[in-house]
């Protein structure tokens, strides 16, 4: 007799619990705060999550890890042209990350 789907993940589930697998996890004994999560659309959440599963994540993060580089490279950048040019490129990116979230807020 085999074992459905839900049954074998149970069941792997309890062995990783036995073994302790899950003793030392972030968090542990925590309550975990999911109020953001339901005061969210359900279709907004839907789409959140799909995005995330296929590895999208949404421009303006996408913008703020940009500006992070481009801080970091500046910071470590001694040549007065090279700074030159990633001062500009960070003023850009961060004008897009303003524009686009003065968009969201209308």
């Amino acid at each position: 007799m085999s074992m459905s789907f839900e049954e074998t993940v149970e069941a792997q589930i309890r062995e990783a619990q036995a073994r302790g697998d899950f003793d030392n996890l972030p968090g542990k004994g925590k309550l975990i705060d999911l109020t953001d999560y339901f005061n969210t659309p359900e279709e907004v959440r839907v789409a959140q999550s799909l995005l995330k599963n296929a590895g999208m994540v949404p421009v303006e993060i996408e913008l703020l890890q940009e500006i992070a580089v481009l801080k970091d490279s500046l910071n470590s950048t001694i040549a007065d042209v090279e700074k030159a040019k990633l001062q500009k490129l960070l003023k850009e990116k961060q004008l897009q990350f303003d524009i686009l979230l003065e968009k969201r807020r209308r």
